[in-house]
């Protein structure tokens, strides 16, 4: 820095005040984020999550199969135990009083186990129908899936 330079910015010439103005404006831009920016942000996250799960589905293409396997595997035991203890507790309405009651436990029991899966059912549905939204669900599935919820 030369000794004019030095001299401007110690006695502020009009390029030093200028230059001063600036960093202030700058400054004080930086400390504001608005609710454009705001989304902007967010619009441009979105994308990103979009692109990287388009990446990672063209990058593990070759497991289509076994994806669709463990989905169908685990979407229909947790339909079935629905099922069954729907079938079961309409079945103990017309059973004797005992039964009844064996069969109100056995669908309850059955009720609670596909609870328990029903987060992983939920981040499947998400992955085959609702890719674009899967931030949106995860959070929730997750919670679920671990008993949080």
């Amino acid at each position: 820095m030369g000794m004019t330079a030095l001299l401007g910015r110690v006695f502020g010439t009009e390029k030093a005040m200028e230059a001063a103005v600036e960093g202030v404006s700058k400054g004080l831009d930086a400390l504001v984020y608005t609710e454009e920016e705001k989304a902007n942000e967010a619009a441009k996250d979105r994308a990103e999550a979009r692109s990287m799960v388009i990446r990672w589905m063209e990058a593990t293409n070759g497991q289509h199969l076994a994806r669709r396997v463990i989905a169908l595997s685990i979407t229909s035991v947790w339909l079935m135990q629905y099922i069954f203890a729907w079938v079961v507790s309409i079945a103990g309405v017309f059973s004797s009083a005992d039964a009844q009651d064996q069969l109100a436990k056995a669908a309850e029991m059955t009720t609670k186990h596909a609870d328990g899966m029903t987060g992983a059912v939920m981040l499947i549905l998400a992955f085959y129908f609702a890719a674009p939204h899967m931030d949106k669900i995860v959070g929730t599935a997750l919670g679920r899936f671990g008993g949080r919820s």
